[in-house]
C-alpha cells in the first residue's frame, strides 16, 4: 500500500515539473521541429511521412473538442456573468469597460497587418487538407444565417458563427429562467469541465505536437517560414503595447483621473508575474494587491472586476486573433472580405467571455475563427507552434487592461462606504 502510494506521488512530482517546464519544451519542440524541416525532412522521407501522421493524430485530437469546448465555456462564461445580480453595478461598469476595450483591439488587430500587408508576398504550403472557405456575400446574408434553423447541424457542418449564436441564446436564456434552467447548466459546466480536461490532456503533448506540425510546413517553405513567423511576432508585440500605452494609458489619465506613470509602476509585478506565468487567473491575488494598495482600489470593486476581467478582458488575445486570420489569409491566398471582417471581430467579442484564462485558452477560439474565415487547417500547427511566444506578451497586457479597468470604476462608480 505504502509502495503504490509512493509512486503516485513520484508521478504527480513528475507530472508537476513537466507541467512548469512545459513552456520550454514547447519551445524546444519549436526550434528542433524547425531544423528537422530544414535539414532532415527533405532528405529522408520518413521524417516527413511520420511527423505528419503523428501531427494530424495531434491536431485531430486538439479539434475534437473545439466547437463543444466553445458553446460550453460561453454558455458558463454568460450565466455566471449574469447571476452577478447584487454587485450589478460594478460589473454592469466592468463589461462595458472590457467588451468596449476588446472590440476595439480586435479592430485594430484588423486594421493593422491590412494597412502594412502582413503576410503579403509568404506563400504557405499546408500539408494537411484545406477546409471549405466560408462564402461570405453580403452583411445582410451573415445575418440571416446567424440562427441555425437546426442547432445540431450547426455542430455536425462546423458552422462555428451559428455555434456561437446558439450558445448565446441558451446562456440568456438560462439567466433568464434562473432556478428551473440550473439542472441544464450543470450538464453545460460538466461539459465544460469535461472539455478543459481533455484539451489540457492533449496540450501535455503539445511539445510534442509542435514539432510534427511544424517540420511539413518548414519542409515545404524553407527559412521562408521562419522570417515570416520572426515579422509576425514583432508586429504582434509592437501592437500589444502600442495598445497598451494609448488604450489604457487614456483610459487611466481622462476616466480613471489617476496617472499613468503611477498606474505602471503599480500594476508592473502583476504584469511581469503574468508574462512568466501565461495565466491571467494565476495572477488575480496579485493584481488586487496591486490595485488595493497602490491605487487605492476598493476591495468592492477589486473582487468583482479583476476575476471578471479574468474571464471577459481579452483585448491582446483579440489583437493575437485578428493579425493571425489577416496574416494566414494573406499568406495562404484567402481574401478576407469586409463582411468578415466584421463577422471576425463580432465573434471575437463573443469568444472572449468564454475564453478561459490559462495558458492555451485561446487555441479554440483561433480554431473557431479561422474556419469562419475559411482558412486551410494546417494553420492551426503553425498557430501553435508559436502561440505561447504569443501568450507571454498577450497575458500581460490583458491584465494591465484588468487594472486600468479598475482605476476607471473607482473613479466612475461611487461606492457606500
Amino acid at each position: 500500500m505504502n509502495s503504490t502510494q509512493d509512486s503516485t506521488a513520484t508521478q504527480k512530482s513528475l507530472f508537476a515539473r513537466y507541467q512548469e517546464h512545459i513552456t520550454s519544451a514547447i519551445f524546444i519542440g519549436l526550434v528542433l521541429g524547425i531544423l528537422t524541416g530544414l535539414f532532415l525532412a527533405s532528405r529522408f522521407d520518413v521524417v516527413l511521412t511520420v511527423t505528419t501522421l503523428l501531427g494530424s493524430i495531434y491536431m485531430n485530437a486538439l479539434n475534437m473538442m473545439i466547437f463543444p469546448l466553445v458553446f460550453c465555456s460561453i454558455v458558463v462564461g454568460i450565466t455566471s456573468i449574469g447571476n452577478a445580480k447584487t454587485t450589478g453595478k460594478i460589473t454592469g461598469g466592468a463589461m462595458i469597460f472590457f467588451l468596449f476595450t476588446t472590440a476595439l483591439a480586435s479592430f485594430v488587430g484588423l486594421i493593422i497587418p491590412r494597412a502594412i500587408n502582413l503576410g503579403k508576398g509568404v506563400r504557405f504550403e499546408m500539408a494537411t487538407s484545406d477546409i471549405e472557405a466560408s462564402k461570405m456575400t453580403s452583411i445582410l446574408d451573415t445575418v440571416k444565417n446567424l440562427i441555425p434553423a437546426n442547432p445540431v447541424a450547426a455542430f455536425a457542418n462546423g458552422n462555428m458563427l451559428q455555434v456561437l449564436t446558439f450558445a448565446v441564446i441558451i446562456g440568456f436564456t438560462l439567466v433568464a429562467i434562473g432556478e428551473k434552467g440550473e439542472p441544464l447548466l450543470k450538464v453545460i459546466e460538466s461539459g465544460n469541465e469535461v472539455c478543459l480536461k481533455i484539451i489540457s490532456t492533449v496540450m501535455y503533448f503539445t511539445p510534442i505536437g509542435v514539432f510534427c506540425t511544424i517540420v511539413p510546413v518548414v519542409e515545404a517553405n524553407g527559412t521562408e517560414t521562419i522570417l515570416s513567423l520572426a515579422t509576425l511576432l514583432v508586429v504582434l508585440y509592437v501592437t500589444f503595447f502600442s495598445f497598451a500605452a494609448i488604450v489604457y494609458g487614456s483610459s487611466v489619465k481622462f476616466l480613471g483621473k489617476a496617472s499613468p506613470a503611477k498606474f505602471v509602476k503599480a500594476c508592473l509585478p502583476a504584469a511581469l508575474n503574468a508574462f512568466g506565468t501565461c495565466s491571467s487567473s494565476a495572477t488575480i491575488p496579485l493584481s488586487k494587491q496591486c490595485m488595493e494598495d497602490e491605487m487605492g482600489v476598493s476591495d468592492k470593486i477589486t473582487s468583482i472586476a479583476i476575476p471578471l476581467g479574468a474571464t471577459v478582458n481579452m483585448d491582446a488575445v483579440s489583437i493575437v486573433l485578428s493579425v493571425m486570420i489577416v496574416f494566414f489569409a494573406n499568406a495562404c491566398g484567402v481574401e478576407v472580405s469586409t463582411s468578415m471582417m466584421i463577422v471576425i471581430l463580432l465573434a471575437n467579442v463573443i469568444l472572449s467571455v468564454g475564453t478561459p484564462g490559462i495558458p492555451g485558452g485561446a487555441i479554440a477560439s483561433f480554431a473557431a475563427l479561422a474556419t469562419m474565415a475559411g482558412l486551410p487547417a494546417g494553420v492551426m500547427g503553425v498557430y501553435i507552434s508559436i502561440n505561447t511566444l504569443c501568450d507571454m506578451g498577450a497575458t500581460c497586457v490583458n491584465v494591465i487592461g484588468d487594472m486600468a479597468g479598475c482605476v476607471v470604476l473607482k473613479e466612475k462608480i461611487k461606492l457606500d462606504d
